[in-house]
């Protein structure tokens, strides 16, 4: 509409502060600082007409156009009544004002207009598939601070046909808006391949680890059961912790605790609290341990009168043997220096706690408050940084130190100097992931191969491959992370792959989302909650489209697929989860491909739980660029995404890694995923195959040009390394090791015969000797032959003999077959 014909339809309506333009769903409102030619010749007011078939979420929409500024905008709707029956009030939805969140919680938000604006407010009328076919009346009422309200009529016409899957099969309807209150995956039963938690006295079980508490209700000790090899378990404990951790008050006398008090007993979470006192001041801490190995802590400091502290603290004494690696904090993955101090800066590092772990024992922590949001990652940090923690934070005076103490290896966490006065608290919360989550299982990796590519399925299976990515921008998975508009294609290509024995997975995660979405201009309605407020820019169409005030993401010109960043957490995680159920059901995909992940483990075990449903195969693997620079913050992968690994089948970290230039400590720690439980590939630039070998790694078909898995593949199979044992070189057991610190070995052991890869990080040309222990190997060394077969890219076909020096290139290794000479 041109001013004028604006300025004539306000003039019709004097002493409004608003005007109300009801539409159905058909007709998204988009423009909000304009209206429509369409409703300056219709004019404001109603009726509302809507239609709708029975079990389907009927989806509408009320234009708000302020002509002065309006606050608490709230719309109401009545019940719905006709001759064939009544829709009761509590089957209607608004979802402006609030709902449902990410977390299960209700959530009310608050709607101001600016003069001049205007705010579409959707609703949902949810029928009943029991509902009679006929016509039903009712009316929305709009009201606003200080405002008389303004009702309009509302008129549902009931056809007799029934919705397929409440109507969710045609989004393009708007019906799948109810997704956005989801609570479906909301509990927190057991996942496999964890086990019940079990409690007796203090002490809590869980998979392959143990916590036994204090009276103070923080850990005294923590222990793992896994073998060095992390292949099983074992039983004697390696312990995590030196000595009890604690939260200490210096400058004040001791606080003394009244012992634990446990208030929630599941199989997938155990709760408890206790509080201590002392002169001037209370703690109250609640803690929960969840079946993965999540340990978290709420700890409220009160002071009962003026208080003055030194420093209020947290003091983690580490075993050593479970403190050789360290990654965060601005660190590598990497051997845990002698000392480390660091200092907040959230306005530049993504930095809140760190993991210090061996492989096969481990803890990774992370300090929050009342205050913490998450972040945004993947080079959108510094749009929306952590908040600095109110309490561990201090105005910058917080830290962490980490030093070699009396044998322990010592972690401070440190708030510095502050006084409260009395009747102040403070919020401590710390988080604990107790490492490795389970053992590795490297049958899985040698079993299944994967074709990271949307190809012929014969292609797929003429490559040996068996699990296929289907990654976006491709036909049958168009736009990003909106896998729903192609979904009779991709049902076709997965069917056909199941007929032949393959596994399909697809592209989709939350950090940006397509602007092809269906749902995008309401959920545009919702503010900031969905998508993050930016400074707007990109492809044409999102400047065309949606103005300002959202950050442009990934683009792909060729299907004008433009998407726009999620803002975080927020209800599009319901729908999220909602989505992944119905691919599960309706297009029968047997998992997801993860490019990065930007929602927490809640709604990863959502995810899980609808993937792995009816006895599904639910894979996860999760790529990762490295996060490692300016733009993410400087934040480990690892480390930014450990919340999520319980949860993983395998990673592929990735791009921008160096495999080059970093040590086998790196490998180790931010690229295989062993000391976690997982086992993973490389990506950037097909990834170095002799030193992957170490870790049971290769690259990806058929991903690089650079590099192809297939020959190690064929060795695999000639070998049969399906049904060997994985023993790496950070095992004390390792039955083969090289006479050089530099150049590392690794066995794959099966009965009378090993497959050895061996990896030089020496800086120049150099030659070993391998040092092998042949009753460790069940081999008779005056009958030992060491053979390099023949694998094309990678090595010619040579024979050593038993200790032969073998010659080994800067950055490159062998693959050695040791066997026995027949007699």
């Amino acid at each position: 509409a041109t001013p004028d014909e604006t300025a004539r339809m306000v003039a019709a309506h004097p002493d409004h502060p608003f005007l109300i333009f009801p539409e159905d769903r058909t007709h998204p409102i988009r423009m909000t600082d304009q209206l429509p030619l369409r409703w300056t010749d219709r004019g404001p007011g109603g009726p509302l007409a809507l239609e709708g078939r029975r079990g389907e979420l009927v989806a509408f929409q009320l234009g708000i156009y302020a002509l002065s500024a309006l606050n608490h905008v709230t719309v109401s709707v009545s019940a719905l009544n006709g001759p064939a029956g009544r829709i009761a009030a509590d089957r209607i939805t608004g979802y402006n004002t609030g709902g449902t969140g990410w977390d299960g919680k209700p959530f009310s938000t608050q709607v101001n207009v600016p003069a001049g604006r205007v705010q579409a407010m959707w609703g949902g009328i949810q029928l009943a598939e029991l509902t009679n076919p006929g016509q039903y009346r009712g009316t929305a009422t709009v009201s606003a601070q200080g405002t008389r309200p303004d009702t309009i009529p509302i008129t549902l016409t009931v056809s007799a046909a029934i919705a397929r899957n409440g109507g969710a099969d045609q989004p393009e309807l708007e019906t799948r808006l109810g997704w956005l209150n989801s609570t479906l995956g909301q509990r927190n039963d057991v996942i496999a391949p964890y086990r019940p938690l079990t409690v007796t006295g203090r002490r809590l079980d869980l998979l392959g680890r143990r916590v036994t508490l204090g009276a103070a209700g923080l850990p005294d000790r923590i222990d793992t059961y896994f073998t060095p090899e992390m292949t099983g378990y074992q039983p004697t404990p390696n312990p995590v912790l030196a000595a009890p951790i604690r939260f200490e008050i210096t400058g004040q006398p001791a606080l003394r605790p009244d012992g634990v008090r446990f208030v929630k007993r599941e199989p997938g979470t155990v709760e408890w609290e206790s509080r201590s006192a002392g002169p001037g001041a209370s703690l109250r801490v609640a803690g929960a341990l969840e079946f993965d190995g999540y340990l978290r802590y709420r700890m409220v400091l009160r002071a009962t009168r003026p208080l003055a502290a030194e420093d209020i603290r947290l003091v983690m004494p580490l075993a050593p043997a479970a403190a050789t690696h360290i990654m965060g904090l601005g660190l590598k993955g990497q051997r845990r220096p002698l000392r480390v101090d660091w200092t907040w800066d959230v306005a530049h590092r993504n930095q809140d706690g760190a993991w210090i772990g061996g492989v096969n024992a481990g803890l990774w922590f992370s300090l929050r408050s009342d205050n913490y949001v998450r972040p945004l990652n993947t080079n959108f940090y510094l749009q929306k940084p952590l908040n600095l923690p109110t309490s561990w934070g201090n105005g910058g005076r917080g830290g962490i130190t980490i030093g070699e103490e009396d044998g322990h290896v010592v972690v401070r966490a440190t708030s510095g100097a502050r006084t409260l006065a009395a009747g102040d608290s403070l919020v401590f919360d710390v988080h604990f992931l107790v490492t490795p989550f389970h053992p590795i299982d490297p049958g899985y990796q040698w079993g299944h191969r994967f074709f990271h590519k949307f190809a012929p399925l014969d292609s797929v299976a003429a490559a040996g491959a068996n699990v296929i990515n289907v990654h976006h921008a491709t036909p049958i998975n168009p736009y990003i992370n909106y896998p729903f508009i192609a979904h009779k294609e991709m049902k076709t290509y997965i069917d056909e792959a199941h007929k032949r024995g393959l596994l399909v997975k697809i592209y989709n995660t939350v950090r940006e989302l397509s602007n092809r979405a269906y749902e995008t201009f309401p959920m545009r309605s919702l503010g900031s909650e969905i998508y993050s407020p930016g400074k707007g820019g990109g492809y044409a169409w999102l400047q065309e489209h949606l103005g300002d005030d959202y950050i442009p993401a990934w683009f792909v010109p060729e299907r004008k697929d433009a998407a726009i960043i999620n803002s975080g957490m927020s209800r599009w995680h319901n729908y999220y989860v909602e989505g992944i159920n119905w691919l599960v059901k309706n297009v029968g995909i047997d998992g997801l491909y993860l490019d990065d992940v930007a929602f927490d483990r809640t709604t990863m075990k959502r995810v899980k739980r609808m993937l792995v449903q009816d006895g599904r195969p639910g894979i996860v693997d999760l790529h990762s660029a490295n996060q490692y620079n300016e733009r993410d913050g400087w934040q480990n992968s690892a480390v930014l995404y450990l919340e999520h690994f319980p949860y993983l089948n395998r990673l592929w970290f990735g791009e921008y890694f160096d495999y080059e230039h970093n040590s086998p400590d790196f490998f180790l720690t931010e690229v295989s995923g062993i000391p976690f439980g997982l086992m993973g590939e490389m990506l950037e630039g097909g990834g170095n195959p002799w030193r992957g070998m170490l870790y049971g790694m290769t690259n990806r078909m058929p991903w690089s040009d650079n590099a192809d898995p297939r020959p190690i593949w064929k060795m695999w199979d000639d070998f049969e390394i399906k049904g060997s044992e994985m023993l790496g070189y950070w095992s004390p057991r390792a039955p083969v090791r090289t006479d050089r610190a530099d150049v590392l070995a690794t066995t794959y052991r099966r009965k009378g015969r090993a497959l050895v890869a061996v990896a030089s990080w020496a800086v120049e040309a150099t030659s070993v000797r391998l040092v092998v222990d042949w009753k460790g190997l069940g081999i008779d060394s005056t009958r030992a032959t060491i053979t390099a077969p023949a694998a094309t890219g990678l090595q010619a076909a040579r024979v050593f003999a038993a200790g032969e020096r073998i010659p080994v290139e800067p950055g490159k290794g062998w693959l050695l077959v040791i066997g026995e000479k027949r007699p």
